[in-house]
This record gives C-alpha cells, structure tokens and sequence, in this order.
C-alpha cells in the first residue's frame, strides 16, 4: 500500500501543472509547465515570451543550486513548486543571428528498440504535452494548402544544408540538387520545413539558399524549435522530438498519418510518428561530397513513386532505396 501511494503521489507531482514567475530584464513573466515537463521546455516556453533563445538562457533559483542548467532534468525531479520565483540572465539576438555552429552537435543519433518507441508514442503523458503543444503553438502559412496534395515536412541541419562546414558563400554548402528536389516534390506534395533551432536561423538559412521565393515550387509553412516536444526514454532519458499530430490537429482537413512523410537525419525526431519517417544520410563535409551526393535524386524518385498510394504510413520508409515504380504498381493492384 505503501508503494502504491507513493506511485500515486509521484503521478499528481508530474501531472500537476506549475505556474512560476520568471524575473528578467525588469520585468515578471508568468510561466504555466507540467511536472513532467523538463528544464528544455521550460526554456522553451520562456522564449516564446521572451524571445531569449534557449541555449542563451540562465535561470537562477539558488535554493536548488544548479539543477536548472541541466535541460534534461524533469520539473518534477528537482522539484518546483507552484508560484516559484526566478531570475533569467540571457539576451535577445534581434540584431544578431547566431549560427548553430555555436551549438553542441548531435552523433549519437541513438536507436530505440521497437517495444520502448510504440511505448514513447502511446503514453498517456506525451499525449498530453503533444495535446499542450497543439494549443500553444500557432502555425503560421507561407502559401496555402492544397487539397489533395500530400505532405512532405523536411528538416535543415545534415539534411538540407551542412551547417558546420564553414564558407564565403552558403550555397557552398547547400545540399546538390536540393532546387530540383523541392521542384518535383512540389507537383505531388505541401512542403513544410521543420527545424530543431530558432524561426530566426530557419528564415535566414532558407532565405539566403533561394528557398523562400523560388518561382518553382512554394513553402506551406516553417516550424521551429518551439514545436518540439521532450520525451522520456527508458533507456536514453530525455530528449526532444517533432511530433506530427501538430500538424494534423492543425490542418486535418488536409494532412493526416495517411498522406504525410517526413525526411530526417535523426530519426529519434518522428519517435511520436515512426511509421512517418524517413532518416536520410546526413549531408557533412560539404566541400569533399557535394560533387558525389545524390541522395536527394534518389528521394525524388521514391517520393514521386509512392505519390499515388493511399496510405504512406503502411510503408516501411526504411527500406525506400528498395522501392521502385514496380514495387508501386503491385501494390497499387493487389
């Protein structure tokens, strides 16, 4: 009985919501989280008030010493308590983009085992941050979506572009073929572009690659950091993901699990979706491969082949270079 009414009150503690006061530059924000929100949302949810980046953040709360610098830790592990005050120390880079560069890059992009990411997806807690999210989070569209088109939501980094190589100019480092890629996706699919980093860094990076104004093909909608949410692995901990319900409670008129396929280089990012994900080969060294990449000339392929199926959730997005128009017609007419 003992145990059970721990285990009780450990599940009001996570479920519980806090409201804290966030003290910063003269002023007082207040800040609603869930106990199983970790130190990354937090930060989270202060930039969407602040504009103050998450990495650029400092929070002061001397009474738990430096719990608070560790974005991994859960609310409920340090703990908080409602109506808490703290102080904020960081500035905002209106005037100033910082590159990601800055930013600890990610290699271990760690593999779950089948049992423990259907468990991920289905806990009752990551629906509710994912249900959170949807009501805090507002999509904002370039061009609108089109009926009958399917969905394609891209990541950035080692995807798109290679973001820690460094050049004179950033089409140095774009991705081969990435213009013609977006041009042929764009027949059968909405395009949206989802980045684990600030709207800032997503609208300058696009911008300046020729992707935001391309006569050929249009951009439904940029997502950022501010749409991810933080899921609790067993055996990795904590970790942020991209969670495509958002979108589909967004649009879901237009976009569901059916019709929607999402190209990453980590594919911890679609642990809320796997049936969703494609993991492509990052793009690094861009000076020593660009000459020799064609990954995004085989997706193409594979995009256009599977365009006309009803269901792109029933495929094994893993196996895609295995895909041919064969493969699709059998399908098609079994």
């Amino acid at each position: 009985m003992a145990a059970d009414a721990a285990a009780t009150t450990s599940s009001l503690v996570t479920e519980e919501e806090l409201t804290l006061t966030v003290k910063w530059s003269g002023k007082e924000y207040t800040v609603r989280v869930c106990g199983d929100d970790s130190v990354a949302e937090l930060k989270r949810r202060i930039c969407e008030m602040t504009n103050v980046l998450p990495q650029r953040q400092k929070l002061l709360y001397p009474k738990i010493g430096n719990k608070l610098s560790d974005d991994s830790l859960l609310l409920s592990q340090i703990p908080l308590k409602s109506s808490l005050k703290m102080t904020m120390i960081g500035t905002v880079e209106d005037d100033i983009i910082v590159d990601p560069v800055d930013a600890p890059e990610i290699i271990d992009d760690f593999e779950l085992g089948q049992d423990e990411a259907v468990d991920i997806k289905d806990k009752e807690v990551n629906k509710q941050k994912l249900k959170r999210r949807i009501d805090q989070y507002k999509i904002e569209l370039k061009a609108p979506c089109r009926k009958g088109k399917k969905l394609l939501v891209l990541d950035i980094d080692y995807t798109l572009f290679d973001h820690r190589s460094s050049a004179e100019n950033p089409l140095q480092l774009m991705r081969p073929y990435l213009h013609e890629f977006l041009t042929a996706a764009y027949a059968e699919y909405d395009i949206m572009i989802w980045s684990a980093t600030s709207m800032k860094w997503v609208e300058l990076k696009m911008g300046q690659l020729g992707v935001l104004n391309n006569p050929n093909y249009k951009i439904t909608a940029l997502l950022d950091h501010l749409a991810m949410i933080t899921v609790q692995s067993d055996s990795r901990g904590p970790f942020d993901c991209k969670p495509l319900g958002l979108i589909w409670a967004k649009f879901p008129e237009f976009y569901s699990s059916k019709n929607t396929i999402m190209f990453d280089d980590l594919r911890r990012n679609f642990v809320m979706n796997p049936q969703n994900g494609l993991t492509i080969k990052p793009f690094r060294k861009a000076h020593a491969n660009r000459d020799t990449d064609q990954e995004l000339v085989k997706l193409t392929r594979y995009l256009l082949a599977i365009a006309e199926l009803d269901d792109l959730s029933a495929l094994d997005h893993s196996n895609w270079q295995l895909f041919t128009d064969d493969n699709v017609k059998r399908r098609r007419h079994a």
